[in-house]
């Protein structure tokens, strides 16, 4: 059976983005996103993709949903979220990744399977995009790594992961 994954870094204070952008650049939260997703499929709306600094990510089946008309490289659209992911749940092996943005988070994370959360240690007062609360009664959490600070971080971060509550 196909798992629905979400994939996201998340301010103190909910916050995930900024003007279209990343609140941050932490090169560990990059390389973690990076080995989870590569071979799997990515979805993700219209404005995610077109944030991505060099298009479709590669090693990646590429899904992004838009109402809009427009095709993009190196990807397949679809103009229903729920089709998108009936779609890809037949064609996947194992996990599909939902990558953003905010409003395709809002619609899956009650029939998503896994999050897995890169909790960043800042606040970001500018920020304009927000992840849906995490409601403790459906969610629990099975791991967390703590990472410091350094050079390439510049804020502390954890990754925590999260399984849907059996009923």
């Amino acid at each position: 059976m196909t798992k629905i994954s979400i994939i996201a870094a998340v301010a103190s204070d909910g916050a995930i983005g900024q003007g279209n952008n990343l609140l941050c650049r932490l090169k560990g939260d990059m390389k973690y996103f990076k080995e989870l997703t590569m071979g799997h499929t990515i979805i993700m709306g219209r404005k995610t993709y077109l944030s991505l600094p060099k298009g479709a990510l590669p090693g990646r089946r590429n899904i992004v949903v838009t109402r809009s008309t427009s095709r993009y490289p190196d990807t397949i659209t679809y103009r229903d979220l729920s089709v998108a992911l009936t779609a890809e749940k037949l064609l996947a092996a194992e996990e599909i990744f939902i990558i953003g943005g905010e409003e395709i988070y809002r619609q899956t994370i009650d029939v998503a399977d896994r999050l897995y959360i890169t909790e960043i240690a800042h606040t970001f007062p500018e920020a304009d995009k927000h992840f849906p609360a995490i409601n403790g009664d459906k969610w629990q959490e099975i791991s967390r790594q703590e990472n410091a600070a350094d050079e390439n971080n510049p804020y502390p971060y954890t990754f925590v992961v999260y399984d849907k509550k059996s009923r």
